[in-house]
């Protein structure tokens, strides 16, 4: 039920997730945060298990800081991607798998901005754009159509918008609510949070 949408563009990569916590049907929390930031210049966004997500995230995040402190520098997201992949793997073949499905977005000096593209059963893909969740069914047709790798960021979160609003048009869950953050060359940055409020303001506004 959750959704999480990652568009890599020429400079930066935008990722956005909902915000809604929800058990059985009942909706706990409209306010949580799914992405989490790993290095100056990589995220991770996680859905799945409430625990399984939380716990893992913070395993990778702490892991990839232990190596920086280790060696000096810090892992390139495409290495990132691959530890990532390789931990869940190994946790699919223990007792304690974890249920998690991620979005791995970050920028490289080298290669520049790069999204990964990974799931519960640790397959991982290097992705133009990707979506995790119901609300990828809706999204990936529409990034299928109008997704351009020379995007400038307004268009990139026009394009997001774009996406959001067809969830919330579609979608028989309910998720009101989007964090989103763009990573490039400068680092990570809060983008407006993308809300059915907002979006219903801009609709009345091009009324």
């Amino acid at each position: 039920m959750e959704c999480l949408i990652g568009i890599q563009f020429k400079d930066f990569v935008l990722v956005a997730a909902d915000m809604t916590n929800a058990t059985s049907i009942m909706v706990m929390k409209s306010d949580e945060h799914k992405i989490h930031q790993v290095s100056k210049k990589l995220v991770m966004a996680v859905s799945g298990e409430s625990g399984d997500a939380t716990q893992f995230s913070e395993y990778i995040s702490k892991n990839l800081q232990l190596y920086k402190m280790r060696n000096g520098y810090e892992l390139s997201p495409k290495a990132a991607a691959n530890f990532t992949r390789r931990n869940l793997a190994d946790y699919l073949r223990s007792r304690t798998p974890y249920f998690v499905n991620m979005l791995m977005a970050g920028y490289d000096d080298h290669t520049g901005p790069e999204l990964y593209f990974i799931d519960y059963l640790a397959s991982c893909v290097k992705v133009p754009y990707a979506a995790h969740g119901y609300g990828g069914f809706f999204s990936l047709t529409i990034l299928d159509r109008y997704h351009r790798d020379n995007l400038t960021e307004e268009e990139g979160y026009a394009l997001l918008k774009k996406c959001v609003r067809e969830i919330h048009k579609r979608l028989i869950v309910n998720l009101p609510n989007f964090k989103v953050q763009k990573i490039s060359k400068d680092g990570i940055t809060d983008l407006p949070h993308i809300t059915a409020q907002n979006l219903a303001v801009e609709d009345a506004a091009a009324a």
